[in-house]
C-alpha cells in the first residue's frame, strides 16, 4: 500500500490542475461565505441585544464584538464547515485524481444521489458535533497542562477527519455496503491528524480539505490494488 507521505506528495503535485482549482475555488468561497453570513447576523443579534439594554451609538462596540465572535467560531468550526461543504464537491476531486492516476477506477465509480450525499453530509456533522461536546469536559480539565486540551481535539478530530476523507472516496466505490474499508484505521486517523494540522494554519486551511480528499483517493485505490493483486 502506498505510504502515506507519498500520497500527500502526489496531492499536492496535483494541486494545479484545473479541475482541482475549480473545486478549491468554489469550496473556498461558499465556506467564507458561511462565515460572512454568520458575522453578519451575529452583528445583528449583538446589536439588538445591546440596543435593548443602552440607546447610545454603539454600532463600533457590536462590530468588535461580532468580529471577535467570529474569529473564535471561525477557530473551532472551520473544519466543520470547510469539510461539509466539500462533501458536496468530493467527486470533482476523486474524479480529477482518477483521470490522472487511476483511469482503470471510472468503471467502479458510482455517482452518489443528492439524499445520500445530504445524509452523509448531515451525519458527519452529527459526529463531529457530539464527539467534540464529549471531548470538552476531558479538555476542559487538561486546560492547565497548556497542550493536553489541544492534543484531545486533535485526536478527536484526527479519527473524524480521516473518516470522512476515507468515506468520500470508498462510498463511491464500494460494491457492497457489507464491504471491508480498503485502509485500516491508523491509516486513518494518521491521514486525518496531518489534515487537522494543516486546518490550523491559515491560508493552509483552504487547501488541507482538497489536499485531503486526493490524499485519500491515492490511499484507497493503492490499497485496492494491493488487494486484487493478493
Amino acid at each position: 500500500m502506498m505510504s502515506l507521505p507519498r500520497a500527500l506528495a502526489l496531492a499536492a503535485g496535483q494541486l494545479g490542475d484545473p479541475a482541482i482549482l475549480r473545486v478549491l475555488g468554489k469550496t473556498a468561497l461558499l465556506t467564507l461565505a458561511v462565515f460572512a453570513a454568520g458575522g453578519a447576523g451575529l452583528y445583528l443579534v449583538v446589536e439588538r441585544a445591546i440596543d435593548s439594554v443602552t440607546n447610545a451609538d454603539t454600532s463600533g462596540l457590536g462590530a468588535l464584538l461580532a468580529a471577535l465572535g467570529m474569529i473564535l467560531a471561525g477557530w473551532f468550526l472551520f473544519r466543520v464547515v470547510a469539510l461539509f461543504v466539500l462533501q458536496f464537491f468530493a467527486e470533482d476531486v476523486v474524479r480529477a485524481v482518477e483521470a490522472r492516476h487511476y483511469p482503470q477506477a471510472r468503471h467502479s465509480l458510482r455517482d452518489l444521489p443528492l439524499a445520500e450525499e445530504v445524509g452523509n453530509a448531515l451525519r458527519s456533522l452529527l459526529r463531529t458535533v457530539l464527539a467534540n461536546a464529549a471531548a470538552l469536559p476531558i479538555a476542559g480539565l487538561l486546560l492547565v497542562t497548556g497542550i493536553g486540551a489541544a492534543a484531545v481535539f486533535w485526536t478527536v478530530n484526527a479519527y473524524l477527519v480521516g473518516r470522512e476523507l476515507h468515506d468520500m472516496v470508498w462510498l463511491r466505490h464500494r460494491a457492497d455496503p457489507a464491504e471491508l474499508a480498503p485502509i485500516g484505521g491508523l491509516t486513518r486517523f494518521l491521514l486525518g491528524g496531518v489534515v487537522v494540522a494543516l486546518l490550523a494554519i491559515p491560508f493552509l486551511n483552504l487547501l488541507a480539505p482538497i489536499m485531503g480528499a486526493a490524499c485519500a483517493t491515492h490511499l484507497v485505490h493503492r490499497a485496492r490494488e494491493k488487494d486484487l493483486d493478493a
